[in-house]
């Protein structure tokens, strides 16, 4: 998927993997209840970024993540020392 956001500098654009609808023991959890994930997929990277890459999994904190609405589709843009690990597999 082509994103048109291109980051600068140490910020990576990335999309918020889907919250999870059903527990482990197949109960169903509703909307209001569902904790945001903090894994994210890295969709484009600015020049600076040097730790990940486009189509990385990351596990992400911080306050000053920006959420970006764009052709329907929600990214957003994080910067690099908020990015604390990759998922493998």
């Amino acid at each position: 998927m082509a994103v048109k956001i291109q980051p600068l500098a140490d910020y990576v654009v990335a999309q918020q993997e889907e919250a999870e609808t059903k527990t482990a023991s197949g109960l169903y959890i509703p909307g209001g209840a569902q904790e945001k994930p903090k894994v994210a997929k890295v969709l484009a990277a600015g020049k600076e970024v040097k730790n990940v890459k486009v189509g990385d999994r990351i596990i992400y904190g911080g306050y000053s993540n920006t959420d970006v609405k764009m052709d329907g589709e929600t990214y957003m843009l994080v910067k690099e020392e908020n990015i604390y690990a990759t998922v493998k597999g």
